[in-house]
């Protein structure tokens, strides 16, 4: 714990709102020996040197810093002592209105209101130090090897990039050959300058480059047996044709690939039961060998009718199932779709930016093998083009015998040995019927991972990755911040098992994946979080005498960083951890903290808060635990861009919502809050929180919060959980007035003043 302590005060940045003499001096008289050296500088970040002769002469353990979010200038203060931030610019003065609403005028000095607001956050600040430690690494061997599953295009770039590094590198590819769906594909989409022309994937010189890199083990007709261990130091077993093979390594690159989404969701359009109707990656096989003979080809893009059709059987589905629970929901005789169908047949969509240049490229390539005597028509709903290969697709409108069109495909049926595709609201200004001689219809890419069994982990959370419906089987832990990364730390994604991507992009993304490979591996070595809390020394500890074995933390953690031991007592692998805090929110005993973040801490903070009696006069005061992810920031955004919330809020970071634990609500309520804010991301179907679950599992703690209320006799609503994304910092002031309204109208916690 700090037990001496710097306080620092940034007149730059808090000088126009807030009186740093009168804070420096409230200070020095509220915390005494434990705050040994108050200044106050005019510009912070120019007392670095200043700050250092302090530690040096004073024998100063921690170092608090008022002025900017720690979000703006963590980077700059590197000093040989705790550093903690007190967010006065963009949540206090910057963000700050009087409570009648209107904009404060600074004048005269800071309004009463706005000082009693920035005290309580100093005090915040002050006790939060104290209550930390430094923590003390856990630092293991990691081993500079690299485990790459799959040998498609990801995988092989993925291979070689980490040798030119010095890394090793064992690579494991379930089939008899290297390639994946390269193989098929021997003329590939623009991958590089001017990007409008096809260019060789040279398939042949990729494969050589790894069978002949002596750092490179590759393995064919192997599959994954086992994985586990943690970053650093995995083991991994994997079934050879000579046996099982033990590898010990220190991160692992999931390039498995992609596998076409089952013939029967495009059903509805002819496929499986046409034989001139065939999907996209059939027709390249076919193109390959030289087998193409149809000379009017319509390349259909367009799969509104088979989403349609899914989506009436899932809706007859769920009628029929509601009238008779106990039998199975059929449509109109046929193949019956569940919910899960219409969850499959969006992969659909989700491929359609690759469809779009796939068919392009399958176009020009036919029409360049017939010599033109082969006229391809394009017809798309959505024509999705990637980046700079936009070049490639206004290349492609001017190309003789390929004919373009928005259209709604509506049917396609037989007619007298041909195929006829009904097109409506098209660009001709017209609906019409093409004859055609084949369709070629786009190939659904849907991720190889879970069901796959691609990696089997030795977990206690079992051996596949957790919730991946939440994506459509995409390995990916968050998908907008946090690319490469999936739902077990040190196991990185790469190519099209993480999105539908085109073969270039593969390339870039193995690139990718690696570093976070490399800084994976390195970060194990020094003892630190890899991501999102990169370079975080801290871990969880357990006070295991306590524990009850209640497994709450190894269900909850949505990393896998807890097993379990032959007693059923926790086993952490500190390097999985992301330090996210889950596990001691969910702890009912309490019996686990990090050394820069615990129980105590956050609820020592609460309870320096200064809480008036009178609920009239001087109004109440509410707490808000806001999520370090987005929520704060959308906060510091906000206060930036000059929008002002209520002044009665406290606001005070957390790791995650997840980390919330019940006993700092009662801390609140006991403390006289009138009501407790959980300010977090937003959870669900698409949901956006860095820690997976997190905000999930705080809504559902919620619901027994709200019962411990109820028996207190303290309105449940005095708590409630808001959602926000990181972009929405317009938003967030509206939802603070409006949770305080809430609470204005409820009147004082019952427990005011007791």
């Amino acid at each position: 714990m700090a037990e001496k302590i710097g306080v620092y005060f940034d007149m730059q940045n808090i000088g126009g709102g807030l009186d740093a003499e009168a804070l420096a001096a409230q200070t020095r008289e509220k915390w005494g020996e434990l705050v040994s050296v108050v200044r106050v500088c005019p510009v912070l970040a120019c007392s670095v040197e200043e700050i250092k002769a302090d530690i040096s002469a004073q024998g100063l353990d921690g170092v608090l810093l008022c002025g900017a979010s720690p979000r703006a200038e963590t980077d700059v203060y590197r000093l040989p002592a705790q550093v903690e931030f007190v967010n006065l610019r963009e949540q206090c003065a910057l963000s700050y209105k009087n409570p009648d609403g209107s904009l404060p005028d600074f004048s005269g000095g800071a309004p009463e209101t706005l000082a009693i607001m920035a005290r309580d956050y100093v005090n915040m600040g002050v006790v939060k130090l104290q209550k930390s430690q430094v923590p003390d690494s856990v630092a293991i061997s990691g081993i500079r090897r690299i485990l790459v599953i799959g040998g498609g295009i990801a995988g092989l770039t993925a291979a070689t990039e980490a040798a030119a590094t010095g890394y090793e590198v064992v690579l494991v590819e379930k089939s008899g050959q290297l390639g994946g769906a390269a193989v098929n594909i021997p003329v590939s989409s623009p991958l590089g300058p001017h990007w409008t022309d096809k260019q060789s994937v040279d398939l042949n010189a990729k494969i050589s480059a790894v069978t002949s890199n002596a750092k490179i083990a590759v393995h064919l007709n192997t599959q994954m047996e086992t994985l586990s261990g943690q970053p650093g130091e995995f083991k991994a077993t994997i079934s050879t044709p000579q046996g099982p093979v033990g590898v010990d390594v220190g991160a692992v690159i999931l390039a498995t690939g992609w596998k076409a989404l089952d013939d029967k969701y495009l059903a509805p359009m002819g496929l499986g039961k046409l034989s001139q109707v065939m999907s996209a990656a059939e027709f390249g096989k076919m193109l390959l060998a030289g087998n193409v003979s149809a000379r009017r080809i319509a390349f259909v893009l367009d799969t509104t009718l088979a989403e349609d059709v899914a989506r009436e059987a899932v809706e007859g589905a769920a009628d029929e199932a509601a009238s008779e629970p106990e039998t199975p929901a059929t449509e109109g005789g046929a193949e019956k779709f569940v919910k899960e169908d219409l969850e499959s047949i969006r992969h659909l969509a989700y491929s359609n930016a690759v469809n779009s240049v796939g068919m392009l490229r399958l176009a020009n390539s036919v029409c360049e093998q017939t010599n033109d005597a082969t006229q391809a028509f394009v017809l798309y709903k959505n024509m999705t083009v990637p980046g700079i290969l936009e070049r490639f697709y206004k290349k492609m409108q001017d190309r003789l015998g390929i004919m373009m069109t928005k259209a709604d495909v509506t049917a396609i049926r037989e007619a007298g040995g041909h195929l006829v595709v009904e097109c409506k609201n098209t660009l001709l200004g017209m609906d019409f019927d093409l004859d055609v001689d084949l369709v070629v219809l786009p190939t659904g890419m849907v991720p190889t991972t879970a069901k796959d069994a691609v990696v089997r982990f030795d977990y206690r959370q079992g051996p596949d990755f957790p919730d991946l419906r939440l994506f459509d089987g995409f390995a990916d832990s968050n998908y907008i911040c946090f690319p490469y990364e999936t739902r077990r730390t040190g196991v990185y994604a790469a190519g099209c098992v993480r999105q539908p991507m085109t073969m270039d992009a593969c390339e870039e993304d193995a690139r990718g994946a690696v570093l976070k490979a490399m800084q994976c591996i390195e970060s194990a070595s020094h003892g630190v979080a890899v991501h999102p809390r990169s370079g975080d020394a801290s871990y969880p500890v357990f006070n295991f005498v306590r524990c009850t074995q209640c497994k709450r933390c190894t269900e909850e953690c949505p990393f896998g960083a807890l097993d379990d031991d032959e007693k059923g007592t926790p086993k952490p692998n500190p390097a999985r951890c992301r330090r996210c805090g889950t596990c001691f929110g969910a702890c009912p005993e309490r019996v686990i903290s990090f050394a820069n973040y615990n129980i105590d801490q956050i609820g020592s903070m609460i309870r320096e808060v200064a809480v008036p009696k009178d609920f009239k006069k001087e109004g109440p005061r509410i707490l808000i635990l806001a999520c370090e992810n987005d929520a704060y920031p959308a906060l510091d955004m906000a206060g930036l861009r000059g929008r002002a919330w209520n002044p009665f809020v406290r606001i005070i970071p957390v790791r995650c919502l997840g980390s919330v634990n019940a006993i700092w609500v009662s801390d609140a309520m006991s403390k006289g809050f009138d009501g407790v804010m959980l300010l977090g991301c937003k959870y669900g179907d698409d949901y956006q929180c860095h820690f997976v679950k997190g905000s999930e599992i705080c809504a559902k703690r919620k619901e027994n919060i709200a019962e411990t209320l109820n028996r207190l006799g303290v309105q449940p609503e005095r708590v409630d959980q808001l959602e926000v994304a990181i972009d929405e910092y317009d938003k967030v002031p509206d939802l603070i007035d409006g949770f305080v309204d809430r609470i204005m109208d409820m009147g004082p916690n019952p427990f005011k003043g007791m």
